[in-house]
């Protein structure tokens, strides 16, 4: 399929003929990989689209060979707080994983002035964020602002949209390691519960019969002193899974304030890795060392030497093949 393609200020202009027939927004969306369908429709909509010439509606069909054009404004995207410091962890032309610290959120709500790593992605790459037609340009994934550790960000619309289904699919692996009060009964298991809305706070979680289907598999790494170092790994992604399932088998997270003790500076839940298909092919593996503060808590249960593989920076695997 032949592609011009041009910049003119905010307002990339592409022209391309038609590879196939079919409805309009069915071929631009099989042709321009990096926009979204909903994104092409609101395009038609605008009256930015035209098939040899003329305007067209998302309902017409197109011929094999027809002339397309489209003008495609950039979408501006404005950081209302600092844009913080943050480690990347690997970065290529389709993502960017990064080691996210406590204390910062992945993104602020409608009022927030604080920093957010949306705001960081849209200040280091203004470009790539332009190319998304989303409140919250690159995000893929979710840490809560005091979970630490590696999260992904996509730098096309293309890329995450695949990440996106990665995740959807259950084909992204991720683990985290959790220090917790309490020692779990069982050294190895899977926590089967579905978790739901918590009936008397809209803002919590917790184990609910009607609940969505919610998996956590634990393994203990270490115990002492009345606390555990578990390397977790949920096989679903629910809002607070991990915390709201240890909590309920009598293993909070040490320092939760929500579902646990409280008493820290903050919940000492970390992502350690993250392995997942990458958009190009292949797969990726990034792992984000333990940071001082949980390592700190797990040298005073006598597990510095347990930890310490988790602890230690490790390049990011990248290959061919599904890791």
């Amino acid at each position: 399929m032949d592609d011009d393609s041009r910049r003119a200020g905010t307002i990339e202009h592409r022209e391309l003929r038609a590879g196939r027939a079919g409805r309009i927004d069915v071929v631009l969306a099989a042709a321009c990989a990096d926009l979204s369908r909903a994104r092409l429709q609101r395009l038609i909509a605008e009256g930015r689209v035209e098939v040899n010439g003329q305007a067209v509606r998302k309902s017409v069909l197109v011929a094999e060979g027809d002339v397309l054009a489209l003008d495609i404004p950039s979408t501006e995207h404005f950081v209302s707080g600092p844009s913080p410091e943050l480690t990347v962890l690997y970065e290529d032309s389709s993502l960017v994983a990064i080691d996210k610290p406590a204390g910062i959120s992945v993104h602020g709500g409608p009022h927030d002035r604080s920093a957010t790593v949306a705001g960081w992605f849209v200040t280091r790459y203004p470009e790539e964020a332009g190319a998304f037609d989303a409140e919250r340009p690159g995000i893929v994934h979710r840490l809560d602002k005091d979970t630490s550790g590696v999260l992904l960000l996509a730098k096309t619309p293309r890329a995450q949209a695949k990440l996106a289904a990665a995740f959807a699919e259950r084909t992204a692996t991720k683990e985290y390691l959790a220090l917790c009060d309490g020692v779990p009964e069982r050294p190895h298991a899977v926590i089967d519960a579905a978790i739901g809305r918590h009936r008397g706070d809209r803002m919590r979680m917790a184990v609910a019969s009607r609940g969505r289907k919610s998996r956590t598999e634990y393994e203990v790494l270490a115990s002492g002193a009345g606390r555990s170092l578990l390397l977790v790994h949920p096989e679903t992604g629910r809002t607070h899974q991990i915390r709201v399932h240890l909590a309920a088998v009598g293993t909070p997270v040490a320092g939760d304030r929500v579902y646990g003790k409280g008493g820290a500076a903050r919940q000492l839940l970390h992502a350690w890795r993250i392995t997942v298909p990458h958009p190009d092919g292949g797969s990726i593996r990034v792992t984000a060392p333990m940071p001082p503060d949980l390592l700190e808590a797990v040298r005073a249960i006598g597990a510095q030497s347990i930890a310490l593989p988790y602890a230690t920076a490790t390049p990011a695997e990248r290959t061919e093949e599904p890791l």
